[in-house]
């Protein structure tokens, strides 16, 4: 997944818009909207469940909270929140988890080469509010509390193994984790207006139970270089692992967090921004800040879980703003892939697709009830960019 140093903007579906880019950065760049004009067209008026989706594509409710998911005899878990995709042998799962405190947890939904489900399970139990998490190259699901002073749990998609508290990866308000197979580390985010940016560095790579915690050092620029610096109580009491390093770089309400090809990318809900961390470099910078839209409305609001594919493009979910999952191609275009309509009171979550690239699994946590009892998963299947 290539993406430039230099980032520009053609945006579509609002007014205008911009992205952050290094040379830049002191104005706002404005290019003129062609609505219909992203990699996958216009939306379309809303289908059966109130979705709108470009020309080709379709959905379908997967489960809604407090039901049975069709054809099991499981209670689909409330809030459902962050996820993530395994292969299993010519069929697939996907991973959910629960955001709602006490119980939160985390459960699975199996499918079939063909796409039936052909069962769903509970992989968690017993934790608190259940937010995002990770998947893991050795196919485990990483499940974060987002409370003070949670835990990050390693879980089995199959619902084989139990879960593993893993107390080495830091207590604090988790909320995203992303593997890097080339540094052999684990990033977290960390959802407080004074939030960090953290990463894992394990003694033995697959082991989570023991290594070192740090935390991105930089400055208060919205773009240069970084370094990394060990945490030196992870446990977080008495003192937040977010104010024991000096200089360590603070982010506003840290969400959702992607690893591809040498980059790393973080969103942050405070100041709707996209953050770009070149590995290769030790560089940082803006991938998306709409604070920098002018002579419109901005495309993406209310940043939230991020993941992406194979073809480079960045899918961001929102909570609240539109109710949409957008997209950042490669090229830079940033344009609404869907829109959940009738569903103000919610937010999208746990974008994820499956392992072949043609499905994408995604939560609307609190559906049109606006409770955390309304929670409800869906598919939408598609030509999707490969």
């Amino acid at each position: 997944m290539e993406r430039r140093t230099l980032l520009r903007a053609a945006v579509i579906g609002g007014s205008s818009a911009a992205l952050g880019g290094t040379l830049w950065r002191g104005a706002a760049y404005a290019a003129p909207a062609q609505p219909g004009a992203g990699p996958y067209g216009a939306l379309g008026s809303p289908d059966t469940n109130g979705i709108r989706l470009p020309s080709g594509f379709t959905s379908r409710v997967v489960a809604r909270s407090g039901q049975t998911v069709t054809g099991t005899s499981y209670t689909w878990h409330n809030a459902p929140d962050g996820g993530a995709c395994y292969a299993d042998g010519t069929g697939w799962i996907y991973v959910s988890n629960s955001e709602i405190n006490p119980s939160g947890g985390a459960s699975a939904v199996k499918f079939s080469s063909t796409g039936t489900i052909t069962g769903a399970y509970r992989i968690l139990s017993n934790t608190r509010q259940n937010c995002a998490g990770g998947r893991t190259p050795w196919n485990t699901w990483l499940s974060c509390e987002e409370v003070s002073l949670g835990y990050v749990y390693e879980t089995d998609p199959w619902g084989v193994q139990s879960a593993t508290r893993r107390d080495a990866m830091g207590r604090f308000k988790h909320e995203a984790a992303a593997a890097d197979p080339v540094r052999r580390v684990v990033y977290l985010t960390e959802d407080e207006t004074n939030g960090r940016f953290y990463r894992f560095v394990p003694t033995s790579w697959g082991n989570l139970s023991s290594g070192t915690l740090q935390v991105m050092v930089a400055g208060t620029a919205t773009s240069g270089s970084f370094t990394w610096a060990n945490v030196p109580d992870p446990d977080g009491s008495p003192t937040t692992t977010r104010t024991q390093v000096s200089g360590s770089k603070s982010f506003n309400g840290g969400e959702g967090c992607y690893y591809a090809d040498d980059t790393v990318w973080f969103t942050t809900k405070g100041d709707n921004r996209v953050w770009q961390l070149n590995l290769l470099t030790n560089t940082y910078e803006l991938a998306y800040d709409d604070s920098l839209v002018t002579g419109g409305t901005a495309p993406l609001t209310g940043v939230d879980n991020i993941t992406g594919t194979t073809s480079g493009d960045l899918f961001v979910a929102e909570d609240g703003g539109t109710m949409e999952i957008c997209v950042i191609t490669p090229t830079d275009v940033i344009a609404p892939f869907l829109r959940i309509d009738g569903q103000s009171s919610s937010e999208i979550t746990g974008p994820a697709f499956s392992p072949d690239g043609t499905r994408l699994y995604f939560s609307s946590q609190r559906g049109t009830t606006g409770s955390s009892s309304g929670g409800i998963t869906y598919e939408v299947r598609g030509p999707f960019r490969t």
